[in-house]
């Protein structure tokens, strides 16, 4: 299968620097429409045989950008939601340090196993995403796939389907509206 993952285009929850997980539904800004709908011209091309989106509205809209051009449907994937940030939705990361020492030094230092407080860690969004890719795969084993998510959907896949370590995370740098493309033989 050719994977192509797409992260959602920009929201002023991204302009702003705030922990924006699974629990936050923040719609596209001005520029991330721009960008969603760049996308979806850059991929118009694309032979592409299935679309699958986390139910996230950046995420959803992101992905109808792509959709629109290919006369597709979205499906809607809740296993591709972006990482559950728990106590941490919402916050500025400049303020992370302070309020949440602990985690703070074990999320810039550790193995990338630590749980968001109140919420998931990569390892959990690793597991559940990639078993959504591996039923996806099952479907879609010789098709070109895309999958519209976040920025720790992608880089927990991307990372498995490398078999790298999560703590890697911290190296790996994704814009938004950004692809990745991988192909899972």
């Amino acid at each position: 299968m050719r994977l192509i993952l797409v992260r959602h285009g920009q929201t002023q929850w991204n302009v702003e620097r705030r922990f924006q997980g699974g629990n936050s539904d923040i719609e596209l800004n001005e520029l991330g429409r721009r960008q969603a709908r760049a996308v979806g011209e850059a991929m118009k091309a694309e032979k592409i045989d299935a679309i699958y989106s986390s139910p996230l509205s950046r995420a959803r809209d992101t992905a109808q950008q792509i959709a629109q051009h290919h006369d597709m449907r979205v499906t809607l994937e809740p296993d591709f939601t972006e990482i559950d940030g728990g106590d941490l939705e919402g916050s500025p990361f400049g303020q992370l340090p302070e309020e949440h020492p602990a985690f703070w030094k074990q999320w810039r230092e550790g193995t990338g196993s630590i749980s968001c407080p109140g919420g998931e860690s990569l390892d959990d969004v690793m597991e559940r995403a990639w078993a959504a890719l591996r039923r996806i795969r099952d479907r879609h084993p010789e098709d070109t796939v895309v999958v519209v998510c976040h920025t720790f959907t992608v880089i927990a896949l991307f990372l498995k389907a490398l078999d790298m370590a999560p703590g890697l995370f911290r190296r790996l740098r994704l814009e938004v509206g950004s692809l990745t493309e991988i192909d899972l033989k």
